[in-house]
């Protein structure tokens, strides 16, 4: 990690100054640029990303009382870790979590259909898929991540507990009576306590931009006109975490269950200990919602019970429970744009999406949600980018939920299906097609479904063949490389921040670098010396070199061939206020294993520049010598400095 770029300070190198003129004050304020509703996953990515620029300032409000202390999502995909990564804490959330490394299948055993047996196991996640794991981890202790990464941020931000929406309203003419606040909130304190500064009164507080991320039935949502639209799959199910003994053999694994007496799904949670289970608990009659049933935690035991036969369930203490109904339900649109208008107010995770908790999607995407809304809003906000790249964050995040809950159908209905009964001596048909869609499944439940269509923040894919492995339109695949300034193995996507920039990804020609014939080194040469190029148009007068586009290289000679003050300027720049030079932009292959041209397809001879968006997507993949096709991409949705 890097720090002290402008100044020493002692402690915790990753607490960021505060930036003392426009850090957080206590309180609410009366107008900010953005109010998000709601601390979940989703609410608290946003807060977090936010949070690192001090001059945008947030605030983030909750209807509870205080931070979240037992959460229902569990499982935390190897997507999110990457996130993770970029905001500081991949490595707390994977030393804690209960790590899923495979997944059996259990079904009706042949000739004794009253009794269950294994019939397969999977790797949960393919080989080499990314670095990260798919780890267990209660969603109260993610969200305490957050919350620390919010209040080391520079803007020391923290959530404002005790308060609701009771109204919002947008001033159709933002240039009339609300200035460049078009947006009114009405926050009236909760039950359960206002904060501890607020009057017994409701408050009024204007906003640039509001993101509602306040769940299922979300206020936000329902004040600009949009609805969850679905279907109930009429099934009814039990979940619970409970400390248990039991002679199941596979109870620290995950574990996909199918028995006469219906289907369950074990989850191994964090500790050592601790099991999730999720039960089938029966049909409902059309119409029927869950809470008619009558269903009691005494019930879900005794439904996990039968369907475990022969095997014992002792359960010694429940530490939290539910039933539930497993529907799937999105609304059309993530914002309230509309006849032209730029939109103002937008929802996020379960507020625009919800579907069954099996398949362990509905924490991720929904903070993948907020991670692709919130550099678009940073970049506007901070006169970086044009007004329009905000409308990319529904029409990117709409589809991904509707492939979801398209995912999330087709698993709940092949997860109640019914085994034959294991009569014959052949395979259980059933029992195979739950394994076989664990296999094919397996990259979209790991949370690398998502691929962004060619269109403003995407490219064609008409230079794809230089990087065959850095799909476009896909999440950066990280690969190990060596740095150069000191030897250090490191991944190449662990240089990625959540700070709003763009990584610029240079994979080196075969010329070394000191050679005038190296690509690289034209390529360094053009973007520092062209005012017309994309480094100078778009970099504020007085900022940073990195602070919009951050290029790092690597190359294909040795370190111990090449010092780092061989490197063109751009890849040894000097920054601060006092002018330290960065010796982490510049990396190797060699020495590094697998060696990320050939593990990613690199072309050796010609080179390739990787685009990556601030949200980790691959946007486009360019020539290294086409300084004026990598101008024209920014300069779609870029302002000039």
């Amino acid at each position: 990690m890097q720090a002290y770029l402008n100044g020493f300070h002692p402690g915790d190198p990753e607490r960021l100054p505060a930036d003392p003129d426009r850090a957080a004050q206590p309180g609410l304020p009366d107008a900010v640029d953005v109010l998000i509703v709601g601390t979940g996953p989703a609410g608290l990515v946003l807060a977090a990303q936010l949070a690192q620029f001090a001059d945008i300032t947030t605030a983030i409000v909750e209807r509870r009382d205080g931070p979240l202390e037992m959460g229902q999502a569990d499982g935390v995909a190897c997507r999110s870790i990457e996130m993770f990564d970029a905001f500081g804490f991949s490595e707390r959330v994977v030393k804690e979590g209960s790590w899923v490394n495979e997944v059996t299948f259990w079904s009706p055993e042949a000739g004794a259909p009253d009794r269950i047996a294994r019939t397969g196991r999977v790797r949960d996640v393919e080989e080499g898929l990314s670095e990260f794991p798919h780890v267990i981890l209660n969603q109260a202790r993610v969200q305490e991540f957050l919350l620390e990464a919010m209040e080391k941020a520079p803007s020391r931000l923290e959530p404002a507990y005790g308060w609701e929406v009771a109204g919002l309203s947008v001033v159709a003419d933002p240039l009339h009576d609300a200035g460049d606040h078009p947006v009114a909130v009405t926050l009236r304190p909760t039950n359960d306590g206002a904060a501890a500064d607020a009057a017994p009164a409701d408050r009024v507080v204007r906003a640039r931009y509001v993101v509602g991320c306040d769940g299922a039935r979300s206020t936000v949502r329902r004040a600009i006109g949009r609805e969850l639209r679905g279907d109930a799959a009429n099934h009814a199910w039990g979940v619970m975490d409970v400390l248990a003994t039991t002679d199941f053999p596979d109870i620290r694994f995950k574990a996909v269950i199918k028995s006469e007496a219906g289907s369950m799904l074990i989850i191994p949670r964090e500790g050592g200990y601790l099991f999730r289970m999720y039960v089938e608990m029966g049909e409902l009659e059309p119409g029927e919602r869950v809470a008619q049933r009558g269903i009691g935690s005494d019930d879900v035991i005794a439904a996990a019970q039968r369907i475990l036969a022969p095997y014992a369930l002792d359960v010694h203490e429940i530490v939290w429970w539910s039933a539930y109904e497993v529907g799937q339900r999105v609304t059309d649109q993530f914002d309230d744009a509309g006849d032209g208008r730029e939109p103002r107010v937008f929802v996020a995770g379960d507020a625009c999406h919800t579907h069954s908790p099996k398949a362990g999607q509905g924490m991720n995407v929904s903070m993948q949600d907020a991670f692709n809304l919130g550099w678009k809003l940073a970049a506007v906000l901070r006169g970086q980018a044009d007004a329009s790249l905000l409308s990319t964050y529904s029409a990117e995040r709409q589809v991904v939920a509707q492939q979801l809950i398209d995912f999330d159908r087709d698993f709940a209905a092949k997860m109640t299906a019914r085994s034959h009964g294991a009569d014959t001596d052949g395979p259980d048909e059933v029992a195979t097609v739950m394994r076989e869609t664990f296999v094919a499944q397996g990259r979209y439940t790991a949370g690398f479904g998502t691929r962004y269509e060619p269109a403003l923040l995407t490219g064609d894919g008409t230079h794809q063949h230089l990087a065959k492995g850095f799909g476009i339109g896909e999440r950066f695949h990280s690969a190990p490389v060596l740095r150069i300034s000191d030897a250090k193995p490191v991944h190449l996507g662990h240089a990625h921040r959540a700070d709003g920039r763009w990584r610029l990804y240079a994979l080196a020609d075969r010329a070394d670098v000191r050679d005038p014939g190296s690509r690289l080194r034209a390529l360094c040469e053009a973007l520092t010396e062209r005012r017309d190029a994309a480094v100078r148009r778009f970099t504020p007068a007085g900022a940073d070199v990195d602070a919009v586009l951050d290029l790092r290289a690597v190359l294909q000679q040795p370190h111990t061939a090449v010092a780092p003050t061989d490197l063109p300027e751009l890849l040894l720049p000097a920054k601060g206020r006092f002018g330290l030079h960065d010796y982490e932009k510049a990396f190797t292959s060699v020495g590094a294993e697998p060696d990320i041209f050939d593990l990613r397809g690199v072309d050796r001879d010609a080179g390739a520049l990787v685009v990556v968006r601030p949200d980790q997507y691959v946007a486009t993949v360019l020539p290294l010598d086409d300084v004026d096709g990598l101008t024209a991409f920014f300069a779609r949705f870029l302002r000039d400095a």
